[in-house]
């Protein structure tokens, strides 16, 4: 799922220009995800957890929270809608492009597939999203959420699976030498994978409605997130995976507490 924060260009752009070596703290200690620990999901708007949750995922452009375990989303194969101008002005060749010349997007989100195609274009891409990476140890963040490690699978045959773990590859290095954990974001069929990839825990929306969360239980040793959406899920969930992965229902906007529309509950 896309952040619902939207970088703003002018923070992109700023955070865009890191070189391929980490300049964020590269002898800092990565700090593994704890275990067993309530979470909650953030990528709406920041607020006060709720009483007894220590681990939070707010987007990069939030502040972490005090005290707590703290996961920092960052879109690492799509682009935000909002920076598809400054994506085409400064780095053109680096968005996806179909045939005729077109943007290949995300049609649920709006979001530009990022062209993970080459060795080259890997590589230019790893030392943008390592600059949002190094922010985000900068800013205090412990761990990363790196989304839409599946986007090879909108990409209308453009990419595939093996690009996708390469790319991944490189970003593994580039948060663990900026002293972070790292995630993977949803793609169940790539846990065993993503896991020998060097991903340090999972992050997987809806695994108990797609009947997923096991596949991502067994590569990671439990050190899951879950995010469900709908209540029948969360009983779901809680029902055969509650005291092994940390399980979390949110409204689909992620709005914060005090909005309308705000769910957050657990098991």
């Amino acid at each position: 799922m896309a952040s619902l924060l939207l970088a703003l260009p002018l923070a992109l752009s700023g955070c865009a220009t890191g070189t391929g070596d980490s300049t964020a703290a590269p002898d800092r200690q990565v700090k593994q995800l704890p275990a067993d620990r309530p979470f909650d999901y953030q990528l709406g708007g920041p607020y006060t957890p709720p009483e007894g949750v220590r681990t939070v995922v707010r987007d990069r452009t939030a502040s972490p929270e005090p005290g707590a375990y703290n996961i920092c989303y960052v879109n690492a194969y799509q682009t935000q809608p909002d920076a598809v101008k400054w994506w085409q002005k400064n780095h053109p060749d680096l968005l996806l492009r179909d045939a005729d010349d077109e943007l290949v997007v995300d049609e649920d989100w709006q979001e530009p597939l990022l062209d993970i195609s080459t060795a080259d274009r890997r590589e230019r891409l790893a030392r943008i999203v390592g600059g949002w990476f190094d922010g985000c140890a900068e800013k205090g963040f412990d761990g990363l959420d790196s989304d839409n490690l599946d986007s090879y699978l909108r990409s209308d045959g453009l990419l595939d699976r093996k690009q996708a773990a390469a790319f991944a590859e490189l970003l593994v290095a580039r948060a663990h030498k900026a002293g972070l954990a790292i995630g993977q974001k949803n793609a169940a069929e790539m846990a065993p994978l993503g896991h020998k990839l060097g991903f340090d825990f999972a992050i997987a929306e809806e695994c108990a409605r797609y009947d997923e969360c096991a596949a991502y239980a067994d590569a990671y040793d439990d050190q899951v997130l879950v995010i469900e959406y709908r209540r029948a899920d969360l009983k779901a969930a809680c029902r055969e995976w509650d005291g092994r992965l940390a399980i979390v229902l949110r409204d689909r906007d992620l709005v914060p507490a005090g909005e309308p529309g705000h769910v957050n509950e657990r098991c």
